[in-house]
């Protein structure tokens, strides 16, 4: 497991680093990443069809400390978009506003599918557009509603497309710059970053999904195709 303790030891880029984000990050140097994309858990003890759950869904007490961490090693004028859990969104938004993150915008990823049902029948996954300090207006802006393509899930309980973060990396960084996610998953937006020609750090504190994402990033080929 790696693990950084001391400030200012800033760890190798284009990896993904198995273990916890927030001690991890605390070993970043201060604004030393121009892009956070990211999909926490969501809170909800969540648990999908065929059992799998998601690590630290079972409680708040990272939300705080990770995300004060992502806004320090953010740069400023830099942008940080970050999946959330609906029902749990006053949580998030608190710990955002926090850390100093100020909400610019709000992106809807729309299913043509149901993911679950209850009260509504769940078609879209949703997440924040956060912005740290002074901002510039992107001279295109992109749509708030980003088409989702369907995913089996095979590598991740909770795996997110390539193509629905590959639009938010493109629209906010340049190439060459650092995309970091701290809560990695199956390493989608690292592979999307890659594909983008932009460097990327993730961070994963399951030893299983440390070792897809590492494997998912070194299968894309100089063509952008993920394996």
């Amino acid at each position: 497991m790696t693990i950084i303790s001391n400030r200012n030891t800033q760890p190798p880029i284009d990896t993904v680093i198995h273990g916890d984000c927030i001690e991890n990050m605390r070993g970043m140097e201060t604004g030393s990443v121009d892009m956070i994309l990211t999909d926490p858990p969501y809170i909800t003890r969540y648990r999908s069809r065929d059992g799998q759950t998601v690590l630290n869904d079972d409680n708040d007490a990272w939300l705080a400390p990770a995300f004060a961490e992502a806004y320090r090693v953010l740069k400023p004028g830099s942008f940080c978009v970050s999946f959330y859990g609906w029902n749990q969104a006053d949580k998030f938004l608190t710990a955002w506003r926090a850390a100093g993150f100020r909400p610019v915008g709000h992106i809807v990823f729309r299913k043509r599918y149901a993911s679950a049902g209850r009260f509504l029948r769940y078609h879209h996954e949703q997440a924040y557009l956060l912005a740290k300090g002074r901002v510039e207006l992107p001279t295109a802006p992109i749509p708030d509603v980003i088409n989702w393509r369907y995913e089996p899930n095979r590598l991740h309980p909770t795996q997110k497309p390539v193509t629905a973060l590959t639009p938010l990396i493109e629209a906010f960084t340049e190439p060459g710059n650092i995309v970091l996610d701290p809560f990695c998953g199956s390493g989608s937006t690292l592979v999307a970053a890659k594909e983008l020609g932009r460097r990327f750090m993730g961070i994963k504190l399951d030893a299983s999904h440390h070792s897809t994402a590492s494997n998912r990033v070194a299968g894309t080929d100089h063509r952008g195709m993920a394996a």
